[in-house]
């Protein structure tokens, strides 16, 4: 399976805090959480899933794909205990990814 490299803005520093975006948005639409939550110890990771913003758009567009570009994702960036925040295709990524890599996920909301 091909990863695809994600964009992301990555504000504060501390525990990392992934943010995933639904159907047909992007890192940007969090913004506003991401940067409070970067004021209250995190380091917040707002990335664009593929097909989306400003990551790199590829033919295959499924969860398994968009888990693996998550993993890619995380090891890129060596993150460890992982805290990922999924709404609606990002939560059904997050949920996917979580099964699979347990010992990368600190928790998931």
């Amino acid at each position: 399976m091909e990863i695809v490299p994600l964009f992301s803005k990555v504000y504060g520093e501390g525990r990392p805090l992934i943010i995933l975006h639904g159907l047909f948005g992007m890192g940007d639409n969090w913004t506003t959480h991401a940067k409070f939550f970067a004021t209250k110890g995190w380091q917040v990771h707002a990335v664009d899933g593929r097909n989306h913003g400003r990551s790199p758009h590829h033919n295959v567009h499924d969860y398994d794909a968009m888990a693996a570009d998550l993993e890619g994702y995380i090891s890129e960036h060596n993150l460890e205990n992982v805290v990922l925040l999924g709404h609606s295709m990002g939560g059904k990524t997050v949920m996917n990814f979580a099964v699979r890599k347990p010992q990368l996920v600190d928790g998931v909301i």
